[in-house]
């Protein structure tokens, strides 16, 4: 068995796993911006957006590297800027209550 045969069930448990991390932040984010259109509340607002940039952060580095072809390093490290961008408005979110 080669090296790539032995990866492959990794890959796709990676794939499937960063599609679902996806889906449920897409879930997150919608119902935190449908809050935040409910009330119109500053703080479910920045809620909703840093969720979305933790979500969106989360699935770039894959989807530069395989799309784009994109060094899986800068997309990693896209990835994590990213995200930290995302905790931070969260936690600006929660700050601003």
């Amino acid at each position: 068995m080669s090296f790539y045969a032995a990866a492959m069930p990794t890959a796709i448990a990676l794939a499937v796993v960063k599609t679902l991390v996806l889906i449920v932040g897409g879930v997150i984010t919608f119902f935190a911006y449908k809050a935040y259109r409910r009330t119109r509340q500053q703080a479910l607002g920045y809620l909703a957006l840093g969720f979305g940039l933790v979500t969106l952060g989360l699935v770039l580095a894959g989807m530069l590297y395989e799309l784009l072809s994109v060094p899986l390093m800068t997309g990693i490290l896209l990835e994590s800027l990213l995200v930290l961008a995302g905790f931070v408005v969260i936690a600006y979110s929660l700050y601003v209550t």
